[in-house]
């Protein structure tokens, strides 16, 4: 009797903790992903010398390297074309963002690549394997910096990725017609890490590092998604050589501080900026509306279009696509998605 009220106790004490997910849940096509190569690789990076202090004390004084990205990569045995695609996550996520989904489907970094384009997905430079410029930390603890002069080291709660990501209402309902997988909250809540965005120097280094990735690889298509929105712009303004297309993922911010010069100058480059439905919703975040987003980047995509350019603002439910989250590349629909992009590709290359 004991045994069995210790047992009863241990499994109500485990209802409090997110349920694992296991390797069966990981679903596997039917037919095998050949490839040319897989691999991973850093870009960017400067040296910069440190104190025992800013170190955390550990090791001697001397140089590391900060503000360096990581790309993983996969090329198909047979590619379809010359066209490559980068895929950049947004705020407190990782290049995760883009792999197996929280329901255990195949993510767009080897959807891409069954469909013959090489895939680049990357951490974007303080998130991830990409790291994070420790000093800013270890001077603090060491009081030789105000702690009120220590950049932000943020996360987003759970409660506020459910109605801020539209996967459901502040009543914890799920949206209406909800594409995200609602069973596998609690596997996306494993997703969001520690993002040291407000450590970075200005300009910001993921800029340097997408161009200097577009221009190695040439034919690139840059696809961006919420806080990362205006990165293949950025990246594109610093060198357009390698620039196929710019796909923006539900972009957070606008593009109206853009001068004419510089939108003349991206005109000569495609651009898809997607949305789905729901942008009205409560955000929980004072000022921050998709709606807002949408409207704003709306205006870019006029100006471009004014100066000659190719841009199309994409919003789902004029197709007749309902429900989509924020998280378009892992709602139950992201294949769906994934081809509307490649078709509009094959339209605008």
């Amino acid at each position: 009797m004991m045994n069995r009220k210790i047992l009863i106790v241990f499994f109500l004490g485990w209802a409090h903790i997110s349920p694992a997910q296991s390797l069966t849940d990981v679903q596997s096509a039917d037919e095998p992903l050949m490839l040319q190569s897989v691999g991973s690789f850093y870009l960017g990076g400067e040296k910069q010398s440190q104190s025992i202090s800013e170190l955390g004390g550990f090791s001697s004084k001397g140089q590391v390297t900060i503000n360096q990205m990581y790309v993983n990569y996969m090329v198909p045995y047979r590619r379809t074309d010359s066209i490559s695609f980068v895929l950049i996550h947004g705020m407190n996520l990782s290049g995760k963002t883009w792999e197996t989904t929280p329901d255990g489907r195949m993510g767009w970094s080897e959807y891409f690549v069954r469909k013959g384009y090489p895939v680049y997905w990357v951490d974007q430079v303080g998130a991830g394997r990409s790291g994070f410029n420790q000093k800013h930390y270890n001077l603090v603890r060491e009081e030789q910096v105000a702690a009120k002069n220590q950049p932000a080291f943020q996360r987003i709660s759970d409660e506020n990725t459910w109605i801020n990501f539209r996967f459901g209402l502040e009543d914890q309902q799920p949206v209406q017609e909800a594409k995200y997988p609602i069973g596998a909250v609690d596997e996306f809540s494993k997703q969001s890490v520690p993002f040291a965005l407000f450590g970075l120097p200005d300009p910001n280094p993921n800029y340097l590092n997408l161009a200097e990735l577009a221009a190695e690889l040439q034919q690139t298509v840059l696809v961006s998604h919420s806080q990362s929105g205006r990165f293949p712009i950025e990246a594109a303004l610093l060198n357009p050589e390698g620039v196929k297309a710019m796909v923006l993922l539900e972009p957070g911010g606008s593009g109206d501080d853009y001068s004419d010069q510089q939108v003349s100058a991206l005109a000569t480059i495609p651009l898809l900026v997607v949305f789905g439905d729901n942008l009205e919703n409560e955000t929980g975040i004072a000022g921050h509306s998709w709606k807002t987003y949408y409207d704003a980047w709306g205006r870019f995509v006029q100006r471009l279009d004014a100066a000659g350019g190719k841009a199309q603002l994409l919003y789902l439910p004029d197709l007749g696509i309902r429900g989509n989250s924020h998280m378009l590349m892992q709602d139950t629909n992201n294949q769906q998605i994934a081809d509307i992009i490649l078709d509009w590709i094959k339209d605008n290359k």
